[in-house]
């Protein structure tokens, strides 16, 4: 069983829960804490041993917390996804292969994809495609995908290499729920086209953020991000070629802490506990 805890910092605050997880005769496997000084927030993520047998844990545990505290016991262990795909096929791959081992954390529901060049390789490992063009009206088409969003089961949105700005309105129908993968080491070289961006500017380093998407392009709450070396010799397409592979990583990091309910979101910051 899983436990996440996000609350106002007091003295007591871990003896008061540990408590109450003896007295309910559960073993912590695992405990993963942190506490915002200059916030006074506490986070917290425990693993326990089963499942509470008696049904009024959560609101023993609740009523141990300080007032309103967020509080999820055993989440879905096992998340569903949403992906949206342009043309880019290489974060699309890393997770199907994932989602078809087993490995991803979630479940991939479905693709959409704003052209139809990753049809083929959604069919090879049986997950539906659904094509939704781009050509006219923005608000067209995002009728459309939110139509084929209905159709399904969902934790998370997954913008796997999706290259269109969504609307606000579309943005604010998810809060905290689509993830995107972003193509420099945010906040430098936000919008588009950052390999072409960092190549003109001369920069010695190449990175990936992978964060949650709000109404400010780019400026959403961020989840995980790396960098590689750069050098005077690399071109853009030397730097593209290069961040292809971070993003594909980058990415995976940020679906796996997402999806294990290890990742705390305040104040447009996240506290990540591994």
């Amino acid at each position: 069983m899983v436990i996440v805890i996000q609350c106002t910092d007091q003295i007591g605050l871990v003896a008061k829960i540990s408590g109450l997880l003896a007295e309910e005769r559960l073993n912590i496997l695992s405990m993963h804490e942190y506490v915002d000084k200059a916030e006074n927030l506490f986070f917290m993520r425990l693993e326990v041993n089963k499942e509470a047998e008696d049904e009024l844990f959560e609101q023993k545990l609740r009523d141990r917390l300080p007032p309103n505290a967020l509080l999820r016991v055993n989440p879905n262990p096992v998340k569903k996804a949403i992906i949206m795909v342009t043309k880019e096929y290489h974060c699309l791959a890393d997770i199907l292969i994932r989602n078809y081992f087993k490995t991803l954390g979630a479940s991939v529901q479905c693709v959409i994809g704003n052209y139809t060049n990753l049809e083929d390789i959604c069919k090879r490992f049986d997950i539906p495609f659904h094509h939704v063009a781009f050509e006219n009206s923005t608000a067209a088409s995002e009728k459309q995908i939110l139509d084929i969003i209905d159709q399904y089961e969902y934790d998370y949105i997954v913008l796997a290499k999706f290259m269109r700005i969504l609307s606000p309105d579309f943005v604010s129908r998810f809060p905290l729920k689509i993830i995107n993968i972003h193509h420099s080491f945010l906040p430098a070289f936000a919008g588009a086209n950052p390999y072409k961006q960092a190549y003109e500017r001369g920069v010695k380093l190449v990175g990936a953020t992978a964060h949650f998407v709000t109404d400010e392009l780019d400026e959403g709450p961020i989840i995980a991000q790396q960098i590689i070396s750069s050098d005077h010799s690399h071109t853009a397409g030397d730097m593209m070629k290069a961040g292809k592979e971070i993003e594909t990583a980058v990415l995976a990091q940020a679906l796996r802490v997402v999806f294990d309910d290890r990742v705390f979101i305040y104040k447009n910051k996240t506290v990540v506990l591994e």
